[in-house]
């Protein structure tokens, strides 16, 4: 018996055609949008299911990180020194050395590993007598220098009178941080405060005498 198809509908759908030894089976009906969306009964079967772009997971935003959150990563305080050996003597130049150097550290913050490098770009100096001063350098001995010693230097302080005194220094850094996918800058500066350090002011007299201590040992002031 030959194949029998039956008259396509109108509902949008298919039409069944009928095989001998096989059954009825189906077979889409020619798809016309302009029929489709005037039966309102079946206008959803005119358009196809929306497809939902993909989701895409974002990693969580690193919190931004201010010079505060990198407190705990600061290098130690600097003492300073006066030279020479802490002393001085009064009207004369006593040269101060404060040895600040680059700091890098590397640790976790918010629980993301970064490494942490602070760099020194100021030092404000307190003489314990009531004068300070702000260098961009730390200072260095007269002989790293090439000066005699009780000259001026970019750190030096005369003190007017003897006396002993408590100097200090403290340190300002700038930070930058290595997420891994290089350096960038935090905006600020951090001070660390070093410890005080005693200086010890003498006064110097001298006196005019007719020979050298070397020839007269005995003569005042030898």
């Amino acid at each position: 018996m030959a194949a029998e198809q039956t008259t396509p509908g109108t509902d949008g759908g298919t039409s069944p055609i009928y095989d001998d030894d096989q059954g009825p089976r189906y077979t889409p009906k020619p798809f016309d949008f302009n029929s489709c969306i005037t039966d309102w009964d079946t206008y959803n079967r005119c358009f196809r299911a929306r497809q939902d772009a993909a989701v895409v997971e974002e990693e969580p935003a690193i919190p931004a990180i201010t010079i505060t959150d990198l407190a705990q990563f600061a290098p130690d305080p600097v003492a300073t020194t006066g030279e020479p050996d802490n002393l001085g003597v009064a009207g004369m130049p006593t040269n101060f050395v404060a040895a600040a150097s680059a700091h890098t550290r590397t640790s976790a913050l918010f629980g993301i590993p970064l490494t942490v490098r602070f760099t020194p770009v100021g030092y404000d100096f307190r003489y314990g007598d009531g004068d300070t001063a702000s260098t961009t350098t730390g200072g260095q001995p007269w002989a790293s220098l090439g000066q005699a010693s009780f000259t001026p230097t970019a750190t030096s302080h005369i003190y007017g009178e003897r006396g002993t005194y408590d100097a200090g220094v403290t340190v300002r850094y700038t930070a930058e941080v290595d997420l891994g996918i290089g350096w960038f800058p935090v905006a600020g500066q951090l001070s660390i405060a070093g410890p005080t350090q005693q200086i010890r002011i003498f006064e110097a007299h001298t006196a005019l005498v007719a020979r050298t201590c070397a020839e007269q040992p005995a003569a005042p002031g030898c």
